[in-house]
């Protein structure tokens, strides 16, 4: 097992390139199994998780090629199996996405319940309750959702009680090829469902309302193969931008949407960073004093839950009082006991957090526990004072493509090294 070890202090220059949106490459590659022939995605990330996706189609048998870097080439003309085994996802809640496509097409699934980091139960009730509107013949048996349906789905009137980014993924790729008009009222409308609903369009799909909170698909017979390229990664931009703010210094990162975070661009500035947008680029200057700013995380365009922890390791090198409220997951504080560790003054009230700004950090050894509380501890690491040395960096390498090395060419000193 790797750790990574950061010594603080090395403010940020140079440039960075942002890779594919992990979020967006998910349901773009459980999308490819809607249809026969040879799909290409572009710009993939090189992740964990995308790497699991790609063995778990392959599991079903598909054909998956990487014909060139952030390339892949797809295909699944006939399917071998059903099964989403357990050993395969027990590591990503996004596994689930493979059900819609699973019975729109073949009309039989069966899926494991998702596993991955430990932030909140985030149940999968809405894609249920929403695919036995359609139709669908559902059972929960020993760990798998068991799923079938006779002949095509069927449109329906689906009511989200809370916007689910994945539970309008899995409905967007079931509806597609449904019987009739499926409409989807209360929809998530992040930026990677946007891409989804590109790459459903281009396969022939008839999808109304992209950017809105109400969806409407009218099913078609049959789609075709797209040639499809994933959007830049948000939060992934996002972290580069923090992490300015956080070490010092003055970055431009490249291969961005700045569009995609009207919500963080407004608070980082709010904080004292200087930010110039350009249409596909962030110039970013870090400097000091930071101002203490309060957040309270929202669905898209609100200011993202994926973004809370790497700011709260920002507030703590204020002067000032921030209040956190995490709306979207019930348990997302887990970073906070590591960040005390390095002399953050953290109180929390249930979803609340209060960060009482210390001025700086000290290096200290710590551990990740997600995949976003890692990143805020790299944040952190990379403005304190000494050595910071974290644990479990595989939370890390689910989402983030060469962290430590995009970091290293920014001049941070930063190594992955063994346990």
């Amino acid at each position: 097992m790797d750790k990574l070890v950061i010594e603080g202090g090395k403010p940020l220059y140079g440039e960075v390139s942002i890779s594919g949106a992990k979020n967006a490459a998910l349901p773009l590659l459980a999308a490819t199994m809607l249809c026969p022939g040879q799909h290409i995605l572009r710009n993939v990330p090189d992740l964990r998780d995308t790497r699991t996706i790609i063995k778990l189609l392959e599991s079903f048998g598909s054909e998956c090629r990487r014909i060139a870097r952030g390339v892949w080439q797809i295909e699944l003309t006939d399917i071998t199996n059903f099964e989403a085994a357990y050993d395969l996802v027990k590591t990503m809640r996004a596994s689930v996405l493979v059900l819609g496509p699973l019975l729109a097409r073949f009309g039989v699934a069966r899926v494991s319940l998702p596993g991955g980091c430990a932030i909140g139960a985030r149940p999968i009730d809405f894609h249920l309750q929403a695919l036995q509107k359609m139709g669908a013949e559902l059972i929960l048996r020993e760990g798998y959702v068991e799923a079938k349906c006779h002949g095509r789905l069927s449109g329906a009137d689906i009511c989200f009680d809370i916007p689910s980014v994945t539970g309008t993924e899995n409905i967007l790729m079931a509806a597609a090829l449904a019987r009739g008009v499926t409409v989807i009222k209360n929809a998530a409308r992040e930026p990677e469902i946007g891409n989804l609903i590109d790459m459903l369009r281009a396969m022939g799909a008839d999808i109304k309302g992209r950017g809105t909170d109400i969806l409407s698909v009218n099913g078609v017979a049959e789609l075709q193969p797209a040639d499809t390229k994933i959007i830049p990664d948000r939060i992934e931009t996002g972290t580069y931008l923090i992490a300015v703010g956080a070490a010092g210094g003055e970055i431009i990162i490249k291969d961005c949407n700045p569009a995609h975070l009207p919500a963080l661009l407004e608070k980082m500035r709010a904080a004292g960073l200087v930010i110039e947008e350009g249409k596909n680029t962030l110039k970013v200057c870090g400097s000091r004093p930071l101002n203490s700013i309060d957040i309270k995380t929202m669905p898209y365009p609100g200011f993202p839950t994926d973004l809370q922890a790497q700011v709260m390791a920002l507030m703590t090198l204020t002067d000032g009082l921030s209040v956190i409220n995490e709306t979207i997951f019930e348990n997302r504080f887990m970073h906070v006991a590591e960040l005390r560790r390095m002399g953050a003054n953290i109180k929390v009230d249930g979803r609340s957090a209060i960060v009482k700004g210390c001025g700086g950090l000290t290096g200290a050894r710590v551990m990740a526990t997600d995949l976003r509380a890692s990143a805020s501890l790299v944040v952190a690491g990379l403005a304190a004072r000494g050595v910071t040395e974290i644990s479990r960096i595989y939370h890390l390498e689910r989402g983030y493509d060469n962290l430590a090395g995009k970091l290293t060419a920014l001049g941070a000193v930063i190594r992955q090294v063994k346990e």
